[in-house]
């Protein structure tokens, strides 16, 4: 495989880096921002304290976040062999905003609606996967895709009855802004809390990516190449959903990213999984940066990210399909 798109991935990753720690109201250049990461957290002036203390947690959290859903998003798309799948088909979510929203609707701290809307997104995957294990009469994966639509309809409709029971000064504005996503309120503590959780989710990808590769094939055919198929679709549902529900829990919904970069990387390196997912986990890190840099320039307020994101994400996607359409 050639070279090029690997290191277009890492430029494209490095220019969105610089670019968000520079970009702002407080702007400074590439080579202001490259001198003071190098001069360390020891630097000082008011360059360094929005470099370091503002930009940079938020600029990591991108990272983390856009890695993530990307990352899940090429999972999920290899094992129910569809490029239209995104992180959310098993309604993690949607489980999670409810859990977010019962949280603040209870008054409950920041932390504590990060837990529940971790603790929710496990749960609405938990569910679907029961429900679907009970059926065993039909196509296994297009049972889990009915039973994700079925439950994250159950868990959306369970979002709008609580914003129906909330305060609509305080409560519902709430709600709704953690709904639309955004990397505004994330913290240090934030970051620490979930990289162990996308680590975890991340590491069994890797060390799986060549079985992965296989699932594009009937199951019967995988059997036969010595793939226990239902142990691998469980393996990468349960890591898929830690870094979707870890990501959604500290910063909201934020859509398109697991749906629209992997087919993108798809395009860079091929479908083989030991290259997708790498490529996936650049490419999103990259965009997501890149977008929130956007969702806090481009007008006097801050835009929030999810909605920016679908701004962006549907007419590319749509460019995207048109592009594989005509070579085909």
């Amino acid at each position: 495989m050639p070279r090029w798109p690997w290191l277009l991935l890492g430029g494209l990753l490095l220019l969105a880096i610089l670019t968000g720690l520079g970009a702002g109201p407080f702007p400074l250049s590439p080579a202001e921002v490259a001198r003071l990461l190098l001069a360390g957290p020891a630097a000082e002036g008011d360059a360094a304290f929005v470099v370091w203390s503002l930009r940079l947690p938020r600029v990591l959290a991108g990272l983390l976040v856009g890695a993530a859903l990307s990352g899940s998003g090429a999972a999920y798309q290899a094992m129910f062999r569809n490029p239209l799948v995104s992180p959310d088909i098993l309604g993690v979510s949607a489980g999670a905003g409810l859990g977010a929203a019962l949280a603040i609707l209870s008054g409950l701290a920041l932390l504590q609606v990060q837990g529940l809307a971790f603790a929710g997104g496990l749960a609405a995957v938990g569910l679907v996967y029961q429900v679907a294990g009970r059926v065993r009469r039909h196509d296994p994966v297009l049972v889990l895709v009915l039973a994700g639509v079925a439950v994250g309809t159950l868990f959306s409709a369970g979002i709008a009855l609580v914003k129906v029971l909330a305060d609509p000064t305080v409560q519902l504005p709430a709600i709704t802004f953690w709904l639309l996503g955004g990397l505004h309120a994330i913290t240090k503590g934030d970051l620490v809390r979930a990289a162990p959780l996308v680590a975890a989710g991340l590491i069994p990808m890797f060390l799986l990516s060549w079985r992965v590769n296989l699932l594009t094939l009937a199951d019967e055919e995988a059997a036969a190449l010595g793939v226990n198929v239902p142990r691998l679709r469980f393996v990468l549902i349960v890591s898929a959903t830690l870094m979707t529900a870890a990501s959604v829990a500290i910063a909201g919904i934020v859509g398109w990213v697991g749906l629209l970069v992997p087919h993108a990387a798809r395009l860079l390196v091929g479908p083989e999984f030991s290259r997708l997912l790498p490529a996936s986990l650049l490419l999103g890190a990259a965009f997501l940066v890149a977008a929130d840099t956007l969702a806090r320039s481009v007008a006097g307020i801050e835009l929030p990210l999810g909605v920016l994101t679908a701004i962006v994400g549907a007419p590319a996607f749509l460019w995207l399909l048109a592009r594989s359409g005509r070579s085909t």
